[in-house]
């Protein structure tokens, strides 16, 4: 949790925080379906609220945030395996401008680390930020790819 929240902190600006919700055990399938057991602090309103509530961009910096953070985690652990490569396919859509910025320059800063970082993504404006892609372009004989 430690680990998402750092990442977190970063892509939301400060904004939100992941809580254990120690009402519900990790797995409960009682009234919210389950899950980690989790409450994302919002530190604009002081609400904690139920991940269930995010909207899809919110949704996708905290997913984006444990992704990354578990990915800390097994890396720092002794014998752990470097987690060197990550996609992220899709979810930029659903992101505002200023959080687009905020996640993208995590990315860039997981890519100048040394990792290898794939984006799957229809976005216009990630054609400017992404220096190297593969552009699929869908056809009636199929689809071709071509290298920028």
């Amino acid at each position: 949790m430690a680990a998402a929240n750092d990442r977190l902190d970063r892509m939301s600006g400060g904004r939100y925080l992941l809580q254990h919700n120690l009402r519900q055990a990790a797995g409960d399938r009682g009234r919210s379906g389950g899950g980690l057991g989790l409450r994302v602090l919002d530190g604009w309103t002081g609400v904690d609220r139920d991940p269930a509530t995010l909207s899809g961009g919110e949704s996708f910096v905290t997913s984006l945030a444990l992704a990354l953070g578990l990915a800390d985690v097994v890396t720092a652990e002794a014998g752990g395996p470097e987690i060197g490569t990550l996609f992220v396919d899709e979810g930029f859509g659903t992101l505002d401008e200023d959080t687009l910025d905020d996640v993208l320059d995590i990315l860039d800063g997981l890519r100048e680390g040394g990792r290898a970082v794939g984006i799957v993504s229809h976005v216009a404006e990630l054609r400017t930020r992404i220096p190297a892609q593969i552009r699929v372009r869908k056809g009636r004989g199929g689809s071709t790819l071509s290298m920028v």
